[in-house]
């Protein structure tokens, strides 16, 4: 009997095409944009929340680009501005955290010395989510 070398290309070829068609981004990914001040939250490469937020007024900077969140803290004091509460704190770049804010008046523009504000349910629900699932990406873009 002959052997067809291309037969388990083919089987191969099929699996890799399975394995692909899952979404590529895993996890949970707060995408920050900065224009609309808004916060889409994917969970998985799927949609789960979009949600206003408040990011830098003027004279101050919200970094564009792609971090890792890194220290969470369910609450949190400022030690730059006078330990102001930062509830369910989310680090992702040396001082700059997604956080809770109670000034939720100011949600969907901008307001921030630079973090990323967001109302105190949604930062729980975010900070619980990003806990339960080993931690989050964070995409901010203008």
């Amino acid at each position: 009997m002959a052997m067809r070398p291309w037969a388990g290309t083919a089987l191969l070829g099929g699996l890799l095409a399975c394995i692909l068609s899952v979404p590529a981004s895993a996890g949970v990914v707060a995408q920050i944009d900065q224009a609309r001040q808004r916060m889409r939250v994917m969970v998985d490469g799927y949609p789960a929340y979009d949600w206003p937020v408040s990011t830098a007024r003027r004279g101050f900077v919200t970094p564009n680009g792609r971090f890792r969140v890194g220290l969470m803290a369910p609450m949190w004091r400022s030690h730059k501005y006078h330990g102001s509460p930062m509830p369910h704190a989310m680090f992702f770049r040396g001082g700059y955290a997604i956080h809770g804010t109670y000034a939720t008046g100011s949600l969907g523009r901008r307001a921030s010395h630079g973090c990323i504000r967001l109302s105190p349910g949604h930062a729980a629900a975010l900070f619980s989510l990003a806990r339960s699932r080993g931690g989050a990406a964070v995409v901010i873009r203008n």
